[in-house]
């Protein structure tokens, strides 16, 4: 028998597979690590926590089936439902509107033809890349009773042991470290809008209101969608400030969802690891619910203006 000998085009079909072969191989390798961490820390640990949140369990001894009692407890946790809850949906509905106003604003100054305009980009997002546990340290020295804002205004006022300003307080500084970063977003935005839209406006007489509601805004519509969804997921998450500066107090001034979680996992003398579970599940839905229902009100004002 002869052994016919490969043709030209079918050596190199093969040389340009086995290329291509190579190529994937070089790909997967170099995203492993992304693969790796993605599926521990994300997948494995969502997927855990819901099953945690059907189970009793506490660190210390195996976990046991038991179904919804876990979001039973949770649902009818008088912590939750009085303190943690409102306290959460207020945070997020006086932050996020407040931080979206401040950073657009702010990339509206910032997209003027101002002297030292990058100088002063870079001071407004600062905070922004700075540590939340130093931010959270230096505004617990400031307002503390002999702080600067005390030595500023005259004032005697504890304004961290004070319900009635504890959380406003650690509202105010997650409006100001949050703002540079959506600033830098809507600035984006800003500059991706055509100049030539601005340009047949003025020509057909619009005044600068006009223009800001009937062209920027809904041309920054997808921005705001994505600033907003940001932000409420941030707030609805919002732990580290609290747990530096008050600790969820004074009293249950300044609780939320995911500090109760943190309280229910790690602090409570019986470690409830399935009820935490539960109740960040129950967060994760809540915010799903919220983002959904925000899209829709965003989209529904788009169509609107139309």
């Amino acid at each position: 028998m002869t052994t016919l000998a490969q043709s030209p085009s079918a050596k190199g079909s093969n040389r340009l597979r086995q290329k291509k072969i190579q190529e994937a191989l070089t790909g997967y390798v170099f995203i492993l690590p992304f693969l790796f961490i993605f599926l521990t820390f994300s997948v494995f640990a969502i997927g855990y926590a819901i099953y945690l949140s059907f189970t009793k369990y506490n660190l210390l001894s195996p976990a046991q089936w038991w179904g919804l009692e876990g979001y039973r407890r949770v649902l009818t946790n008088e912590l939750f439902l009085k303190s943690a809850l409102p306290n959460t949906f207020k945070y997020a509905l006086i932050v996020v509107p407040l931080q979206t106003i401040v950073s657009l604003i702010l990339a509206f100054a910032m997209d003027q033809k101002l002297r030292l305009r990058r100088v002063f980009r870079s001071v407004f997002y600062l905070p922004s890349v700075t540590s939340s546990v130093v931010i959270s340290l230096i505004f617990l020295w400031m307002f503390a009773p002999q702080g600067v804002i005390n030595q500023i205004t005259g004032l005697t006022v504890n304004w961290l042991q004070n319900p009635a300003t504890a959380f406003y307080v650690i509202m105010g500084m997650n409006i100001f470290t949050t703002s540079g970063t959506l600033m830098l977003i809507f600035l984006s935005g800003l500059q991706d809008i055509p100049t030539s839209i601005y340009e047949a406006a003025q020509i057909d007489g619009a005044d600068a209101l006009q223009t800001f509601f009937r062209i920027t805004i809904p041309m920054l519509r997808p921005v705001i969608f994505f600033v907003v969804t940001v932000s409420v997921i941030g707030c609805f998450q919002v732990f580290d400030q609290i747990y530096v500066m008050t600790a969820g107090g004074p009293g249950t001034s300044t609780t939320t969802i995911t500090y109760l979680i943190y309280k229910m996992a790690f602090r409570d003398t019986t470690i409830k690891m399935g009820d935490a579970s539960a109740l960040a599940v129950i967060l994760a839905l809540i915010i799903l619910a919220v983002t959904l229902l925000q899209r829709r009100i965003i989209e529904g004002s788009g169509s609107s203006t139309q």
